[in-house]
């Protein structure tokens, strides 16, 4: 038995009908929704790290089928060895391992493929190499590959490094794309927390009042009352302003 069979068998050990269900509709698997068709045997994270950890040896082509695979935690497989795989390579397993990443974006899509590897294959990738593929995937008309490009600057700001996520932030400012809000928020968050408060408050002087509510939420998060309150007024204020209501109020209490 080839080895993405004995993995493909080993998951489905641990499937549960009624957690698919579940997850089908946490993932928002349904038509027009941004996980439309994908599958679930309803495995729990955990589980299928156990098993990928025990297949790290699988080969390039095994790993390929899995993430050709129409159920999800297949696919999550695939890039858990491929994880693990990079970690521990060379060069050489690096390059191929970045390569193949890339030319599987059509497979890693949903918001958890992207989360659990990005960082630790694209971004530790380009560690200290050129880093205008982010660009390129900041501005992809794919949602996943432009979650891609933010996810992938958190491997910079665990480094202490913030230039490059606050770049592609901006280029993501406008995106119409609630997901693409929280992990711009959440990386925005990060670089306060990991880098630089400073800066990341010299961002939110320059973009909070156009920023979408939802990444201004997720980037503020942490911070006191006080200064919440700051930043949320000024996107408030900022959106009355380009519907004409806060001229419209400004005239009444004048």
């Amino acid at each position: 038995m080839a080895e993405f069979e004995i993995i493909r068998s080993e998951l489905r050990s641990f499937s549960d009908p009624d957690k698919a269900t579940f997850l089908a509709g946490f993932f928002k698997t349904g038509r027009g929704e941004y996980g439309e068709g994908d599958r679930f045997l309803g495995i729990v994270v955990p589980k299928i790290r156990k098993v990928a950890k025990t297949h790290l040896q699988a080969s390039r082509k095994d790993i390929s089928k899995l993430l050709s695979s129409t159920f999800h935690e297949e696919r999550l497989a695939a890039l858990l060895i491929l994880v693990e795989q990079y970690r521990r390579g060379d060069e050489q397993t690096r390059k191929g391992i970045f390569d193949l990443y890339l030319a599987s974006t059509a497979q890693i899509n949903n918001w958890d493929l992207v989360d659990l590897t990005a960082q630790h294959i694209v971004g530790e990738y380009l560690s200290g190499r050129d880093r205008s593929l982010l660009t390129k995937l900041a501005l992809s008309k794919n949602l996943w590959e432009r979650r891609i490009s933010i996810l992938s600057t958190f491997c910079f700001i665990r480094q202490g490094e913030s230039d490059e996520a606050l770049r592609i932030a901006e280029l993501l400012l406008q995106d119409s794309h609630d997901l693409i809000h929280k992990a711009v928020g959440w990386m925005l968050r990060e670089v306060g927390n990991r880098c630089s408060l400073a800066k990341e408050r010299k961002f939110l002087d320059r973009h909070a009042a156009v920023m979408p509510r939802t990444m201004l939420r997720y980037a503020i998060e942490r911070f006191p009352v006080d200064l919440k309150s700051h930043y949320m007024q000024a996107g408030k204020n900022s959106r009355l302003k380009r519907s004409g209501l806060l001229s419209k109020n400004a005239k009444r209490i004048s």
